[in-house]
């Protein structure tokens, strides 16, 4: 017998269109699983966005609710924005200042003491390159890691697949396509290292 080809999962059950997702295979984003599942996150976005830094009492358990794992003493300032949520984890002392979006259709991992600016886009989410997938609405995404002690300036754009050494810095505004090294420092569209 073979090997499962690329993208190819053999499981004992019928794959679901949430376990395509998650895995980075063509899914159907329509499935009734994966719509309760982005409405849950948007009630649970909604009541966490309503609150305040004062109300710390009330943030915890709905962070609890939407992010799939986080560490101690993780700050999230709203408005925060998730596709999903569950499929983001956090390290602990992670930062996220205002206004900042994850789509988290497969796996996005932030390691200890990373600062993200505000506006940041974290996009796990991507779309095929031929048409025909497009035309019947299949989507797909590529994970994104992030090391420990990144820094990561406001309005960055961080692409499907993409890895981020630790102790890495993204300047403000920049487009990363690719993986940045260990300690390396990138900015522009797209993101180059500087020297």
């Amino acid at each position: 017998m073979g090997q499962p080809g690329a993208g190819e999962i053999r499981m004992s059950h019928p794959i679901t269109e949430m376990e395509k997702m998650v895995s980075g295979a063509l899914y159907r984003p329509g499935d009734p699983e994966l719509v309760e599942a982005r409405a849950r996150a948007q009630e649970l976005m909604a009541a966490y966005n309503a609150t305040t830094v004062s109300d710390i009492a009330k943030r915890a358990p709905i962070l609890d609710d939407l992010i799939g794992s986080r560490g101690k003493d993780c700050s999230i300032r709203a408005p925060f924005y998730v596709d999903y949520g569950s499929n983001i984890h956090l390290g602990d002392d992670v930062f996220f200042n205002y206004g900042c979006t994850v789509l988290d259709i497969c796996p996005v991992t932030i390691g200890d003491r990373t600062q993200i600016g505000p506006m940041t886009q974290l996009l796990a989410a991507d779309h095929p390159r031929d048409e025909e997938s497009r035309a019947q609405f299949l989507e797909l995404g590529k994970p994104i890691t992030i090391g420990a002690d990144v820094w990561i300036g406001g309005g960055a754009l961080i692409l499907p697949g993409v890895t981020i050494g630790n102790g890495a810095i993204v300047g403000a505004g920049a487009v990363v396509t690719r993986d940045v090294a260990e300690g390396q420092t990138v900015a522009g569209n797209p993101a180059r290292p500087l020297r």
